[in-house]
């Protein structure tokens, strides 16, 4: 079917999407590169951890049959965290002192915590009434063992991940690489913050905006390119971003008007239109391809390589709900990151009308599985956008939703 000839379905385009994006290639990175990547392999543990019988405190370190037996024991050394050797094996009747982390010696199974021990004359009294065999030792690999699955491929790494990797000496490993964006601001009506505004002049924000979106998700900051309202430029724009972008992202310039250029600016760069119009308000004029790059050889890995271009309206809060539906949907796909935003059902307290034929996505508040209509809901209007931390979905066979009723909200964040 041919999608370009017909206005689709919010679900339609963002089957399209991920239907259409590809997986990006492997990459080895630092440890701490790897902050909110996503896995490309599995990782096996390279050695026990701990790798050695640890102390999970400061106190005294023994062998519970000797103290069954003997009752009092006989302190007769003590053994620090970072310790060569924890020192020749004691007898039974023996005691260490013993400090958290630092080695068990061999032979010795169980530690007294220094709060619950009573000390005199060089000898060690158990005031420990619950105390059993074993207690505050770490045993042997007790976090994971040598050659286990430390973590699998798919996960995302957070900083608790970072750290435990860290603990299994790793420094390197590989994740999914970054996706390379740029992005296109058409419009010759823009104007750079700071400088005077001319007549029929409005500031340029789609740029700064997209930029932060990027990068409060954890990714790369885009590159911006500004491009004239003309066919060849935008073209040529396109086509330059090509040679080095995995995602092109373009704002303004995407209806029907005529000096709306995107569309035959992007097909005559090599994009293969997959839809252009979305029944959704804000946002119907969007535009969605993809440039097959062919293919990049790498040793014996060969990786598809794609070019996937948004046109996205000029208005700041379409640009932002578009790039919340259907950007992300592609950012999640071709880098395994779990960005897309988290959808809950919640009481509408306001009730909505409208026309059926069409997906509204209104700014509102939501809170404790209520949710409330802000104003400003026009397209141009960022203002109400900015204090809003969820779009509430209105169907699109949808003419009025009662105040009361369940509505579905994206949650920002």
């Amino acid at each position: 079917m041919n999608f370009m000839k017909k206005m689709i379905s919010v679900a339609e385009a963002k089957g399209l999407i991920a239907d259409s994006v590809l997986r990006l290639d492997a990459v080895e990175v630092k440890l701490m590169e790897g902050l909110g990547r996503c896995l490309a392999e599995d990782i096996f543990s390279p050695i026990d951890m701990p790798g050695f019988a640890q102390s999970a405190m400061d106190g005294y370190a023994f062998s519970w049959r000797g103290y069954e037996e003997f009752g009092k024991m006989e302190i007769v050394g003590e053994v620090a965290a970072g310790a060569a050797e924890a020192g020749p094996r004691p007898a039974p009747y023996q005691a260490v002192r013993i400090f958290t982390g630092a080695p068990v010696p061999e032979g010795f199974d169980t530690v007294l915590m220094q709060e619950k021990a009573s000390v005199g004359d060089g000898m060690l009294e158990v005031l420990d009434p619950d105390l059993i065999c074993g207690r505050n030792v770490r045993l042997a690999g007790s976090e994971i063992a040598m050659g286990s699955l430390a973590m699998k491929k798919g996960t995302i790494l957070t900083a608790a991940g970072i750290g435990f990797l860290a603990s299994l000496g790793l420094e390197k490993l590989v994740v999914v690489r970054e996706p390379r964006a740029t992005l296109i601001v058409t419009g010759d009506e823009l104007q750079q913050p700071g400088l005077p505004l001319g007549f029929g002049q409005v500031y340029e924000s789609n740029s700064q905006l997209l930029q932060a979106a990027f990068l409060h998700l954890r990714f790369s900051q885009p590159k911006i390119v500004y491009a004239k309202d003309d066919l060849p430029g935008l073209t040529e724009s396109i086509r330059l971003a090509m040679l080095d972008s995995d995602m092109i992202v373009l704002t303004g310039g995407v209806s029907v008007g005529d000096y709306d250029f995107v569309v035959p600016a992007a097909e005559a760069a090599g994009t293969t239109s997959v839809f252009h119009k979305i029944k959704q308000k804000p946002g119907k004029p969007m535009f969605f391809g993809v440039k097959d790059c062919g293919v990049d050889v790498k040793t014996d890995l060969v990786t598809p390589k794609q070019t996937v271009v948004f046109g996205l309206p000029g208005n700041p809060a379409s640009v932002l709900s578009c790039f919340y539906q259907y950007v992300l949907t592609a950012l999640e796909v071709a880098s395994g990151c779990p960005v897309s935003l988290k959808v809950k059902t919640a009481t509408f307290i306001d009730g909505y009308k409208k026309n059926p034929g069409l997906t509204h996505f209104l700014k509102g508040i939501y809170s404790d599985g209520v949710v409330r209509l802000l104003g400003a809901q026009e397209s141009y209007r960022l203002s109400s956008f900015s204090v809003a931390n969820c779009l509430i979905e209105i169907p699109e066979e949808s003419s009025e939703i009662a105040a009361g009723a369940s509505v579905l909200v994206h949650l920002f964040g």
